[in-house]
């Protein structure tokens, strides 16, 4: 998610004209979908490597360990994310947006191991079938109402620096966030994907459409990691 100020955006795609707006949606969109087959790409590589073993290894190292793994998930979000963002540069765009994919590819290594050995399959296939539905849902409501979701910018900043917290504190002190935590984070994940495709049609510069297509990432990533944690929690 990134908070815009519409002064330091050249040319930005809301003042476009109809035609190069339709190309900036559809480079969007279009890497996104690139982005969500690399991840699967990246994500099956680590899951027959040893980088799935050493993932397994940090988390039996106990809660410092695992609070360690989230602080350099959070850092290389940041980073590719300010990559992206803060650069006209295509080239700079696109390794924020790799570094990103691998980032992510590394944190759901655990969940997706666990599920894979474990049966779950169809759970992560339910998952992935309902963030769909959600997504194409949501960015319909969003490009028919052509509202301006930009008012969720600073609500979704704090709300995010809780959620960190609270899941910060459950990893040192041992206790389990529950269903309910995950379900405020799906109603979090939303409001993001509603924001980045306000952003989309309103604010990012007609060159963006890689870091356009990072944020978005980033959001849909959200919503399937808690969904995924809903079905595995009535799964158990």
């Amino acid at each position: 998610m990134q908070t815009f100020d519409m002064d330091q955006v050249e040319s930005p795609v809301s003042g476009a004209q109809l035609g190069d707006r339709a190309q900036f949606i559809s480079r969007t969109y279009g890497h996104l979908a690139g982005a969500v087959l690399a991840f699967m790409a990246v994500e099956a590589v680590f899951l027959n490597s040893p980088v799935a073993d050493a993932m397994l290894s940090l988390m039996g190292m106990g809660k410092l360990a695992w609070l360690a793994v989230m602080a350099a998930f959070m850092g290389a979000t940041w980073f590719a994310q300010n990559l992206a963002n803060r650069s006209a540069s295509l080239g700079a765009q696109y390794a924020g947006l790799g570094i990103y994919i691998v980032a992510e590819a590394l944190i759901f290594v655990p969940i997706l191991y666990f599920l894979t050995r474990k049966g779950g399959t169809d759970t992560i296939a339910m998952a992935a079938a309902i963030t769909g539905a959600l997504f194409i849902g949501l960015t319909v409501v969003a490009f028919t109402t052509k509202a301006d979701f930009n008012f969720l910018g600073s609500i979704l900043k704090i709300g995010g620096f809780v959620a960190m917290g609270v899941i910060a504190a459950s990893i040192l002190f041992g206790f389990n966030l529950g269903l309910l935590f995950a379900s405020v984070m799906v109603l979090f994940a939303a409001g993001a994907i509603l924001y980045d495709t306000s952003n989309i049609m309103y604010r990012y510069g007609q060159n963006q459409y890689v870091a356009a297509s990072l944020s978005l990432f980033a959001s849909v990533m959200l919503l399937f990691w808690y969904i995924l944690r809903i079905l595995m929690g009535r799964r158990d």
